[in-house]
């Protein structure tokens, strides 16, 4: 497995009237942006810098808005798709790139989805891992999920009690983040990894199902970060579902650059056909849960190499 030597050092980048903390490697390289998901850091893609250097790409790597040392915006609505998609905009602005490659994972993935709607023509290709593409729903998507799924359902709860969920994590943000970065639940007695109950309640359980994820150390860096940061700004992600759904009405649901999808066998994200929606899709399943990149580094290392070589760095010749 590749070392985090390289994600040492960060540097602060203006971009769409904040600043995001970058670590990056390989300049001069192929640009590929990797955006994490929630709740997690730059630091998650610890595992594909090296390899991803080794081949001839600059990776860029911020810590998304409401993250780590990047700007966090107290509005919610500075949470909503046009203002994340348009930090990678600036992104690349600022650093002088046309198009770039990017990866995403969890709400990297949800949000660069819409990136590819939205902004196609900074994109050469696009990797996302977890979250599927999902086209524009004909009903606002937090009222469906809370007539089906109930107020109980993290991604109602953190729309309906706002700040409640983070406010409790943060009451304890080592024990939420154990209870969250963990694998092989489906060896024990879930179906799926993570259950929406441990993500509402993870900050008041000891949730000793699948083992920990992470080495101390690298636990280390989330908790601090964390610690650091809280997790309202994170939670506001969520929080902006309604809003996103409003303001994309006129977008066409059509993505025609190549993508990568790769699943978690075990993940609690259901997966979906996107065969309509996406011209050129290649798609993978890893025996892992939520945390793909994380849980199978060599394997997530191995597919998006290839992919690459054989999809995105054809487009550039």
């Amino acid at each position: 497995m590749a070392s985090a030597s390289a994600m040492i050092n960060s540097t602060m980048i203006e971009t769409n009237g904040i600043e995001l903390e970058v670590f990056q490697a390989g300049e001069g390289g192929v640009p590929i942006v990797l955006c994490h998901g929630w709740p997690e850091l730059a630091y998650s893609w610890r595992y594909q810098l090296q390899p991803l250097v080794d081949a001839g790409f600059h990776c860029i790597v911020p810590n998304q808005r409401g993250y780590g040392g990047s700007s966090k915006p107290t509005a919610v609505e500075a949470y909503d798709i046009h203002n994340l998609t348009d930090d990678q905009n600036g992104l690349l602005d600022a650093l002088g790139i046309d198009r770039a490659i990017f990866v995403g994972h969890d709400w990297g993935a949800i949000m660069l989805w819409q990136h590819a709607l939205l902004n196609p023509d900074r994109i050469i290709a696009l990797a996302n891992m977890s979250v599927p593409f999902k086209v524009r729903e004909p009903s606002d998507p937090v009222i469906f999920w809370e007539k089906m799924l109930g107020t109980d359902f993290y991604l109602v709860h953190f729309n309906r009690y706002p700040d409640v969920a983070a406010r409790s994590f943060e009451s304890n943000v080592r024990r939420t983040l154990k209870n969250l970065y963990r694998t092989e639940h489906w060896l024990d007695d879930s179906p799926a990894q993570p259950d929406g109950y441990t993500i509402i309640k993870s900050a008041e359980i000891d949730n000793t199902r699948g083992r920990l994820l992470l080495q101390d150390h690298d636990l280390d860096v989330f908790v601090h970060a964390f610690e650091q940061g809280g997790f309202v700004a994170p939670c506001n992600w969520y929080r902006n579902f309604s809003r996103n759904w409003e303001t994309t009405a006129d977008v066409k649901q059509q993505i025609d650059i190549p993508c990568l999808m790769i699943y978690g066998e075990h993940d609690m994200v259901p997966k979906l056909d996107m065969s309509a929606s996406i011209s050129d899709l290649e798609i993978h399943t890893l025996n892992c849960g939520h945390w793909i990149q994380q849980e199978e580094p060599e394997q997530t290392n191995r597919i998006l190499l290839d992919w690459l070589q054989r999809k995105a760095l054809p487009l550039l010749s």
